[in-house]
Order: C-alpha cells, then structure tokens, then sequence
C-alpha cells in the first residue's frame, strides 16, 4: 500500500512539473538600412581633385568603374592586379568611411 501511494505521489508530482507554462521570450530586432541611389558614370565625369586622392592614396591602382549620388559623393571601384577595392569620397576628394 506504501508503494502505491508513494508511486503515485511520484506521477503527480511528475506530471505537475511538465505542466508549468514555458517562458518564452520574443525579441524584436529592427534594422535600418539606409542605401544612397548611385549611378554609373564615366572616368571623365570624376572631378580632378578624387582622381588626385586615389592616386595619392592608393598607388598602383587603377579606377575601374565611378558611380555618384545625388549629394555629390563619388563610389569608386579601383583595382590593383587582382584585388579589388571599393572607396567613398566626396567632390573635394574627401575620404568618406561606409
């Protein structure tokens, strides 16, 4: 008789344990991802003073393709043999970080 109550306090407390509500947390990540529209143009459309920069600033390099913005900022991808960089200047030739 011991053991029928003892089992049975066992399965009850069991199956109580299994009952509790779960915990569960929702977190919400919200991103912003702000994309300036640049368009392609040519070389010759690259003011003197970005060329002056890239020249200084990464020698040996060659410009590849340029693309600009509506606020004058300039996106050029330069190649130095087979790596390839992409580099953000202003109209002043101003480095700009992305």
């Amino acid at each position: 008789m011991k053991k029928l109550i003892l089992s049975a306090a066992i399965i009850l407390g069991g199956l109580s344990i299994q009952a509790a509500n779960p915990v569960v947390k929702n977190s919400m990540t919200q991103s912003v991802t702000v994309q300036d529209e640049f368009t392609e143009v040519s070389a010759d459309a690259v003011p003197a003073a970005v060329k002056s920069t890239i020249e200084k600033s990464f020698p040996n390099t060659k410009l590849e393709k340029a693309y600009k913005n509506e606020k004058n900022e300039y996106k050029l991808e330069i190649s130095n043999g087979d790596k390839k960089y992409t580099v953000f200047t202003d109209a002043s030739g101003n480095i700009i970080k992305k």
